[in-house]
């Protein structure tokens, strides 16, 4: 059991798969943790026996309602249940206590957890261990840590291996950030950042856009404008008849009209930044704190188990691609046998 930040809370081992008895035990003993924890959500790894755990589940959400269930991709979970990273986050559980964690946390945020194993273990493709493996693992780090940048890291929960694939940071200036904010108590500004040993202003200059400070008393650490850009949009804002407390109370939905009315080339100008940068700039002040994935597909959470025998022709399904190959895409509509 995990809390809303993926602290774990409880543990328990049940067999439900081990015959009748052991799952009428395993059904009580998990009602138990739902009720005493208010739990909403239950991920169910898409491993060995994951269909019967699901059906398994379908019964005991009758029995306790308000509660869905999500089946996740556990790719890499054994890898990083047995990694030095894991035995000294949960020293106390052995690897089968640490996988359920994973996967726990991988339907609260898939991008938080996946950061901590090795890409290739997640199986990324038809024929990835044909390739030279540096190029491999050149290839899939850029990508991983493109993806990282791209959502942006709150700087006062981000663990250290989410830190280390912001740009500019390595895994010791990571693990220098969560001691300095364990020491010292939450980070309330980006310009903190260069109070951390080993972390300089060059450093800070790659890595302060992509860091969010949501406690800061500057809305602007809260978004993706870099630091060296807080002039810009300040004056930007001022040119629109707006001021920074106007972001942060959200009143600022006329802003695209106004920059519109003004003309980008002259804010650019008065603003001394190009047009590209101006328009960064406006798009990150219109959602402060913002996640790229919210606008996402939301992900698919059941209640009910459903069977090939539920599928009619013409249906339109909703799933989750599961591997994609030369000759097709594997996608898991929710039934026992992904569709192709």
């Amino acid at each position: 059991v995990v809390d809303g930040t993926g602290k774990v809370l409880d543990t328990a081992v049940v067999y439900p798969t081990f015959g009748n008895r052991q799952k009428d035990v395993a059904i009580a003993a998990l009602e138990k943790l739902i009720k005493q924890h208010k739990i909403e959500h239950i991920a169910i790894g898409n491993g060995t026996a994951s269909r019967e755990t699901e059906q398994m589940t379908v019964a005991l959400i009758a029995r306790t309602p308000g509660v869905s269930y999500m089946i996740v991709n556990e790719a890499g979970a054994s890898v990083y249940s047995a990694s030095r990273l894991a035995s000294e986050e949960f020293p106390q559980y052995d690897v089968n206590l640490r996988s359920a964690v994973s996967i726990a946390r991988r339907l609260q945020d898939p991008l938080a957890e996946l950061v901590k194993i090795d890409p290739k273990a997640i199986g990324v493709g038809q024929y990835q261990h044909d390739m030279p493996q540096k190029r491999l693992d050149d290839s899939l780090s850029g990508v991983v840590e493109d993806c990282v940048n791209a959502v942006g890291v709150d700087l006062n929960t981000a663990s250290s291996p989410l830190l280390a694939r912001v740009s500019g940071l390595n895994g010791a200036t990571a693990k220098n950030i969560v001691a300095y904010r364990e020491e010292k108590g939450a980070f309330t500004s980006r310009k903190q950042l260069l109070k951390v040993p080993k972390l300089g202003p060059k450093a800070y200059e790659q890595c302060a856009g992509f860091l969010r400070v949501p406690e800061s008393k500057s809305v602007l650490d809260n978004t993706g404008v870099h630091p060296e850009s807080y002039a810009a949009a300040e004056k930007l804002l001022a040119l629109c008849g707006y001021k920074l407390d106007d972001v942060a109370g959200g009143r600022i939905s006329e802003l695209p009209e106004r920059v519109a009315a003004f003309g980008e080339a002259g804010a650019a100008r008065e603003c001394a930044v190009g047009v590209p940068t101006l328009r960064d700039i406006a798009k990150e002040l219109l959602k402060p704190g913002r996640d790229p994935r919210d606008e996402l597909p939301a992900p698919i959470l059941r209640t009910d188990v459903m069977d090939m025998k539920d599928i009619m022709p013409g249906m339109v399904l909703t799933g989750t691609v599961r591997n994609v190959i030369d000759f097709g895409v594997f996608v898991d509509i929710g039934v026992h046998q992904d569709g192709l």
